[in-house]
């Protein structure tokens, strides 16, 4: 709890970081509560409400085919909190403990394993994760598992280089000469010394992982309608652009918002928990 508060204490002088935070909380709170704040159903059409402007009726106007901007946003933004938070769960936790793995046990299992990190790494993330959507078929959960194996190796790389150093540490070295197993040294005290670098991974990787699923989805291998989603919004509000720049303006403003609030949230984060990362 001691370390929290010193860790909180010291992002909270950071003010882009605590401003990134806010902006963050604000937009989960809404998309997490669309139901009872949207005031039309996202997709339900009208014929006779096409491309309206802004009004008090449509705070954010009208698409193509006549469904509520403002009630499709909110709603999106619960696709891309889900997408966000499950990919990055989901790399997060094989790609940790491959790094943890292969940094401790080094040898023949290091350089298999890096082998295969580096190879899926080579490529392109957008390009890796349309090849494996293209390859599954379009949808949430196909969405969520191709951006989720695209990351893997960004966890697994900086995990292995924090581990390479711990495992060479005092601590570590007595803990083996004492008889621990390999688990407990792990768990017990390598582990908690590499959580910090994979916080920082995981909020910044969460960025990466919204792009990723709007890019997708823009190409029209993302997320499928009738669901909301902003990058799908995105290609809406293409063929409009001129005529109603608000279909690609607004959902173009909120993937703007929390990328960038999920950066600066975790450069902040990364000076709080004083983390340095390296690849080796």
């Amino acid at each position: 709890m001691n370390e929290f508060r010193r860790t909180f204490g010291k992002l909270a002088k950071n003010r882009l970081a605590m401003i990134s935070l806010i902006v963050f909380l604000l937009i989960s709170f809404l998309s997490v509560f669309a139901p009872l704040i949207s005031p039309h159903s996202p997709e339900k059409t009208n014929s006779g409400a096409i491309f309206v402007k802004p009004c008090l009726e449509y705070p954010m106007g009208t698409d193509n085919l006549g469904r509520c901007l403002f009630s499709r946003i909110l709603y999106g933004g619960r696709i891309t909190l889900i997408v966000g938070i499950v990919t990055v769960a989901i790399s997060m936790t094989i790609g940790s403990t491959i790094g943890l793995v292969s940094g401790f046990y080094r040898g023949r299992i290091d350089r298999i394993i890096s082998s295969l990190m580096d190879a899926i790494w080579a490529f392109p993330t957008i390009i890796l994760a349309l090849a494996i959507t293209a390859a599954l078929g379009s949808g949430l959960v196909n969405v969520i598992i191709a951006i989720g194996i695209v990351f893997v190796p960004a966890f697994a790389r900086v995990v292995r280089s924090m581990v390479l150093s711990i495992r060479e540490m005092e601590y570590v070295q007595s803990a083996k000469v004492a008889g621990l197993n390999d688990f407990k040294i792990i768990w017990r005290y390598i582990l908690p010394n590499v959580m910090p670098v994979i916080i920082v991974q995981a909020s910044l990787n969460a960025a990466q992982a919204i792009i990723s699923e709007a890019a997708l989805s823009f190409m029209g291998l993302g997320i499928q309608p009738p669901d909301a989603s902003w990058g799908y919004m995105l290609k809406v509000g293409y063929p409009f652009l001129w005529a109603s720049p608000e279909l690609s303006i607004f959902p173009g403003l909120m993937i703007l918002l929390v990328v960038l609030s999920l950066n600066f949230l975790g450069d902040g984060l990364r000076d709080a928990l004083d983390v340095r990362i390296r690849l080796e």
